[in-house]
């Protein structure tokens, strides 16, 4: 077994944790049974101790695909051989009581040929580091009892204990040989076996018969997704690949909780061999408030609403005039201290691999904006916010009126030091913005004090980061370079996009960050300093690879430019850095692998953003018959 490419793997799961799936049909990484629960399979970071969950067949030579069942998040892994032909559904069943849960289901199929497969269920509990014992319970029932090694002290931050047993239960005679458990056995063409890993707290499923309660779950979770998908109020152009990111950003939203993570896994490198490797299983105000805009947009109120009443549990919880934290556990725990699992070699001996995040304890100032224009929307399109929630957001921006002229971290969460960062202020500005539109449409009080601020922020941003020689908006004043974070500038309405200020400083980004028509986040070089040396094993320095998610803001500051050939063009490009199921992770490298936490939510939320606008701009009837200049064409 070696490391397959992070681009190799589908996702599957249940609102309560996520399983990546590869393409050789074996689950390299799920946590259980929460998102930010210890790992029980974790072979993508340790391909020795993590641990996996492999099926495949034992064919000479074949190929492999995977497609989802349309409109759903289950799985189809395929191997394909002139041998025969094999199929694994694999799905974590999710219906109306989506807190269910814990439960993941493989259905293995013979669809041509008489074909010889092999079982291998191999848990490591709390991130390898824990031992196990294994029962025969049945010749086809198998229990993985987790045995604490010292004193639970690294528990989930959800509280979850991570001491557990797990129940294997199969259609096949399985076998214990050390602390796994094996299977080897033939199916014929037509012929069927189903597989279900599970807490073995659960009952449910030893309450009916094996073969019935399968068969029940699949159904119940292919209409859940289904009908969750038939509720967008998406219909314009590239539907399917919309739908396909509505259905990645539903899978990272906890529905015992209400919060959206940032992406499902941990530690997986931003350069192969660097130090850029952090854990993103955690909700970012930032992430989860932009992924609540999409949601908005395609029409799916249940998600923002359930987001918004996490947000205001958060809220009643601040004490005093304590600040918000940038990012917090699924159920609202804030202090995610990071550590470093020893055990574990790292993704592509990518080390150290990091659990929990340090940059919980960070400012960074640019949440209070996207939170309140989340809010905004919330309000206007969902449903009038409650006169509480509105008191306590009221308290934080009485907070920020007092503190947004402050260096911060950034966007970017650099280590090396504050900064006066340009999209920190124009974040504080959009905070101010919005909470005053909020509370003119709801006729709440509101201190007059807050245009004022918004006022100075404004003014700031064109006199202190408007760089006349450069002509551009930049990083931070005095610095050299500009930041990809900079094209949100025309997005959250600062400024037009069509302003001569603006469009020199769209061209001096295309300049400096775009390479075929990828845009990096900026210029380690010349920007604020990340506070690491990080430098691949061979001694060369790193570099990270593309952001995904600014390409998606390019393309749509693009699009609202009215540059709508290359605009559209770019997108088309971008859709072929897509996975073979249209995941994407946080960047891409060089050769288009992808690098970092897989798949982002941010990146899909920017892919959908960005194809809403285009479809808009395409619709609209002054962009009919236009040519690539904007000159009308003649009939």
């Amino acid at each position: 077994m070696s490391y397959q490419p992070i681009e190799n793997y589908g996702i599957i799961g249940d609102l309560n944790t996520t399983a990546l799936v590869g393409l050789n049909g074996s689950i390299d990484f799920m946590c259980f049974p929460e998102f930010d629960s210890p790992s029980i399979f974790a072979s993508l970071l340790d391909e020795k101790r993590g641990g996996f969950y492999s099926i495949s067949p034992e064919f000479r030579r074949m190929k492999t695909k995977q497609l989802y069942l349309p409109d759903t998040n289950v799985l189809l892994t395929r191997f394909l051989s002139s041998e025969g032909v094999g199929e694994i559904m694999d799905l974590m069943p999710v219906s109306a009581d989506v807190q269910d849960g814990k439960k993941l289901i493989r259905r293995l199929t013979t669809i041509r040929g008489e074909v010889k497969y092999k079982l291998q269920c191999s848990p490591r509990f709390n991130y390898g580091k824990d031992t196990h014992i294994i029962e025969q319970a049945g010749p086809n029932e198998i229990l993985f009892k987790c045995q604490r090694e010292g004193p639970a002290k690294e528990e989930s931050p959800s509280g979850t204990a991570p001491a557990l047993t797990l129940r294997l239960k199969a259609g096949v005679p399985i076998q214990v040989r050390d602390k796994d458990a094996l299977a080897e056995f033939t199916l014929n063409a037509g012929q069927t076996v189903d597989f279900l890993l599970e807490d073995a707290s659960n009952e449910t499923s030893g309450q009916q018969d094996f073969a019935d309660f399968i068969r029940q779950s699949i159904f119940r979770t292919v209409n859940y997704w289904k009908d969750w998908v038939s509720r967008s109020t998406y219909k314009g152009r590239w539907m399917e690949t919309v739908n396909r990111s509505a259905l990645v950003l539903k899978l990272l939203s906890s529905a015992r909780y209400g919060a959206i993570i940032a992406a499902p896994t941990f530690s997986l490198p931003e350069s192969i061999g660097g130090q850029r490797n952090w854990d993103y299983r955690y909700t970012w105000i930032r992430d989860a408030s932009f992924t609540v805009y999409s949601f908005i947009r395609l029409g799916y109120t249940k998600e923002a609403r359930a987001f918004m009443s996490w947000v205001e549990g958060l809220c009643r919880d601040i004490k005093g005039q304590e600040r918000m934290g940038i990012m917090y556990s699924i159920n609202g725990e804030r202090q995610l201290k990071e550590y470093t699992l020893e055990n574990f070699e790292g993704y592509c001996q990518s080390a150290p691999v990091r659990v929990g995040n340090d940059a919980y304890g960070q400012l960074q100032l640019d949440i209070y904006g996207e939170l309140i224009d989340s809010v905004y929307l919330f309000n206007k399109h969902v449903e009038p916010i409650s006169y509480d929630f509105w008191k306590d957001l009221e308290k934080q921006i009485e907070w920020l009126s007092n503190n947004w002229n402050q260096p911060d971290d950034g966007i970017w969460e650099v280590r090396g030091g504050k900064k006066d960062f340009l999209y920190s202020r124009l974040s504080c500005w959009v905070a101010f913005d919005r909470a005053m539109k909020i509370a003119e449409a709801r006729s709440f009080p509101r201190n007059g004090n807050w245009k004022t601020e918004r006022n100075k922020i404004y003014d700031s941003i064109f006199s202190d980061f408007w760089d006349e020689k450069e002509k551009a908006f930049m990083q931070f004043p005095g610095s050299s370079t500009v930041d990809a974070s900079a094209l949100l500038m025309p997005l959250v309405r600062f400024i037009s996009p069509k302003d001569p200020r603006w469009l020199s400083t769209l061209k001096r980004i295309e300049e400096e960050l775009v390479t075929d028509s990828l845009v990096y986040r900026y210029r380690p070089e010349l920007a604020a300093p990340d506070g690491l040396n990080d430098t691949s094993s061979d001694g060369a320095v790193s570099r990270e690879g593309t952001f995904s998610m600014c390409t998606f803001w390019y393309v749509e500051c693009l699009s609202r430019a009215g540059q709508l050939d290359k605009s559209r063009f770019y997108f088309e490009k971008m859709l072929g850095y897509a996975n073979h199921l249209g995941l994407y992770s946080e960047q891409l490298g060089f050769e288009g692998q992808h690098l970092g936490n897989f798949p982002q939510a941010f990146t899909h939320m920017g892919l959908i953003s960005a194809a809403y606008n285009l479809n808009k701009q395409f619709n609209d009837s002054r962009n009919k018959n236009v040519d690539s200049d904007g000159g009308r064409l003649l009939d």
